[in-house]
């Protein structure tokens, strides 16, 4: 590992569910200390790539890295860089929020020694010192979000990777977990690998954003970039009525990359499992 490694760096992954391709030959780097979006419709692949960064998944094609690492052959190593947020919620309700938080730590095999006090700033940069010790079942759907982050958080990762961090959530809340995340990220120098279909969230927040369909990667850059490119596409040769026209937002370079096709895409599997999944998500963070 060298100060040059990518956070991420997948080169040719490729996996597949029995016969459905469900990441086809991805190419991706993440730079250090970037918060990067990974965005695309359901069934694009994007949770099935982040699972096999961090380890949850093998890679059974192409390879991956985290910051020199082989997630292949040096899971442990990985996973030692990682905090993760999962889509579905991963707190215990019956737990305190410390509790829940402790747990985590020592999963993560945080010293005896150091435990509390990874605990209580964890706690502290989440803003839940307050709501640490009163049941997780008693929590909003914000303040459950944000104690798994606190559980991410409570290994001080080098790499936070959130799915869909702010699924359901009213945006006053999705505001508040994006403002701690922030804050981590500048007092720490963390890299931030997010998922979301909340294009608001990736237009502001992203410093470069991938845009994936089928497996793979249609559209890569800063948000900015990605609009202006999209803008002069519908604007060369169109006449001064189309160039002069409303700038194009970040979620039409989304319908342009992956809106064609998407009601009749019969070749990526897991689609309905994964709207049912964010569903799901929802209505349990109320």
């Amino acid at each position: 590992m060298s100060d040059d490694d990518p956070a991420v760096c997948c080169r040719g992954l490729e996996y597949a569910f029995g016969e459905t391709r469900a990441v086809d030959g991805l190419d991706l780097r993440v730079d250090p200390g970037e918060v990067f979006g990974l965005l695309g419709p359901n069934g694009a692949g994007k949770t099935t790539a982040i699972r096999c960064v961090t380890t949850l998944l093998p890679v059974p094609g192409g390879r991956v890295s985290v910051f020199g690492h082989d997630a292949a052959t040096e899971r442990m190593a990985v996973r030692r860089l990682l905090g993760y947020v999962p889509q579905q919620l991963s707190a215990d309700s019956g737990l305190t929020g410390r509790e829940n938080v402790t747990l985590f730590a020592r999963v993560f095999d945080v010293s005896r020694r150091e435990r509390a006090r990874r605990v209580s700033q964890a706690l502290e940069a989440v803003g839940l010192t307050d709501s640490a010790d009163r049941l997780a079942k008693t929590y909003s759907g914000g303040m459950v979000r944000r104690l798994e982050l606190a559980q991410a958080l409570v290994s001080a990762p080098r790499l936070l990777i959130l799915d869909e961090p702010t699924i359901g959530l009213d945006p006053i809340a999705r505001t508040s977990v994006w403002e701690h995340i922030n804050a981590v990220r500048r007092a720490t120098g963390m890299t931030v690998l997010v998922t979301t279909h909340y294009m608001d969230e990736a237009d502001q927040y992203c410093d470069r954003v991938a845009l994936m369909h089928r497996g793979r990667v249609h559209a890569l850059g800063t948000p900015d970039g990605l609009r202006q490119e999209l803008h002069e596409r519908r604007s060369d040769g169109a006449g001064p009525e189309v160039s002069e026209g409303p700038w194009p937002t970040l979620e039409d370079v989304f319908r342009d990359v992956a809106g064609r096709g998407l009601a009749n895409d019969g070749g990526e599997g897991g689609d309905f499992s994964d709207v049912r999944s964010t569903r799901r998500t929802a209505s349990r963070l109320g």
